[in-house]
């Protein structure tokens, strides 16, 4: 990963990156921290990168072993507290409506269980292929299929529950809407 080329690419995937520690840690500060280490172990073992294989999909999963072994460490010392919720700033919303929505659904998000959230994240919000994610989440793609479906049906019973309308997305080479 030194040369140029590779470290351009490196630097393009700073934004999914950071986003993606975001989803998992739900805190700014302890999000750039993860990245950082996750970064810095990539480049320790750029070596074991293969060719070919998708770099977003191979650093992703650096960073959420990297926040595995944070969790894990963390469970070892008495005393830490993680962060319950974090805010996030939304910028210029189109109106006051919009961004109560986007508030809505934001916590509604991070609220889900930490599997379904990190296999939404990956495939909804990244746009990994469900192999790729299921890669970097090592785990069967029908886990990560069922993980996101579990994920979704709980964020339209959510969105059911607040009588809003339901948010909705075109599905990746469909024609039609579908409900998240």
């Amino acid at each position: 990963m030194r040369d140029t080329r590779t470290t351009d690419d490196l630097f393009a995937q700073l934004g999914p990156l950071k986003r993606y520690a975001y989803s998992l840690t739900r805190d700014r500060g302890e999000a750039e921290d993860l990245v950082h280490d996750a970064l810095v172990k990539a480049i320790e073992c750029e070596r074991q990168f293969r060719p070919g294989r998708n770099a977003r999909s191979w650093l992703c999963s650096i960073l959420h072993n990297t926040f595995i072994d944070r969790r894990r460490a963390r469970a070892v010392r008495a005393g830490v507290e993680m962060p319950s919720d974090a805010s996030v700033d939304v910028a210029q919303p189109a109106s006051q409506h919009d961004a109560l929505r986007l508030q809505d659904v934001r916590r509604s998000f991070l609220a889900l269980p930490e599997e379904q959230r990190t296999a939404l994240h990956l495939v909804a919000i990244e746009g990994l292929s469900y192999e790729d994610a299921a890669t970097t989440l090592d785990i069967p793609v029908g886990t990560l299929v069922s993980r996101v479906s579990r994920a979704r049906a709980q964020l339209r019973a959510l969105d059911a529950d607040e009588g809003d309308n339901v948010v909705r997305f075109r599905a990746k080479g469909g024609s039609s809407d579908a409900s998240v």
